[in-house]
């Protein structure tokens, strides 16, 4: 498993370097060329499959990279097939059931936390086979100091999800996303390993909160290694 930063890709001015996002107003040319490097180091053997992620709860079990399934949550069992899930402050979460070899990614944005993403990806897992302890590393995204939401939102969200009520360090209603997605994944008996930091706090990754529509992605991957 990894996951990236902004730095050893192509892309110029905001987007620089590394951005691997679908959509935006990177150059095409460039986002592919920053995505055959990641595969190069990552998977140089098999395919990326990624997905068009709209803030749901539906997981889909994919084996190849014949199609781009419209969801939020990835699994697969197919040896040398890696699953990538795209962030730019939202929560990139890379599974793994390492004896059986089943593996999972989603992507736990404020709506995808509060519907589910992240219990429907760990059940999809298990029922593709997985017997042992599931481990999840949680990468990436923006912290509960500096994600700013409406009391409204924050309470809609926390009472979905307890874990998630926040306040920035200036004193106003947050979530904690990180937070959220950590209490899903131990209430579910999967291991948490916290394998993140701020995204608007760190220049060195994309944050949708702090560049706006001049935001690029960070990746996380995972695969079941051949």
């Amino acid at each position: 498993m990894a996951f990236t930063d902004r730095h050893g890709g192509v892309s110029g001015g905001p987007f620089a370097s590394l951005n691997l996002a679908i959509e935006g107003g990177d150059d095409p040319e460039s986002v592919e060329e920053n995505l055959r490097r990641v595969a190069a180091k990552f998977n140089a053997d098999g395919p990326l499959v990624g997905m068009r992620q709209v803030h749901g709860a539906v997981a889909e079990v994919v084996a190849d990279s014949a199609r781009t399934p419209v969801c939020d949550g990835l699994v697969t069992t197919a040896s040398g097939v890696a699953l990538l899930v795209r962030v730019a402050d939202c929560v990139p979460v890379l599974v793994a059931d390492v004896e059986a070899g089943v593996v999972g990614a989603a992507h736990a944005g404020r709506k995808g936390v509060a519907s589910g993403i992240v219990p429907a990806t760990i059940s999809r897992i298990r029922v593709q086979g997985a017997v042992g302890p599931l481990v999840a590393w949680v990468g990436p995204h923006i912290c509960g100091r500096c994600y700013e939401v409406p009391e409204s939102m924050r309470d809609e969200v926390a009472s979905a999800v307890p874990a998630a009520y926040s306040t920035t360090s200036w004193g106003t209603p947050a979530l904690d996303l990180g937070a959220a997605v950590a209490a899903q994944l131990s209430a579910l008996d999967v291991e948490v390993v916290d394998a993140s930091r701020c995204t608007k706090e760190h220049e060195d990754l994309y944050s949708f909160r702090r560049d706006g529509a001049d935001a690029g992605r960070l990746a996380g991957l995972i695969r079941v290694r051949p």
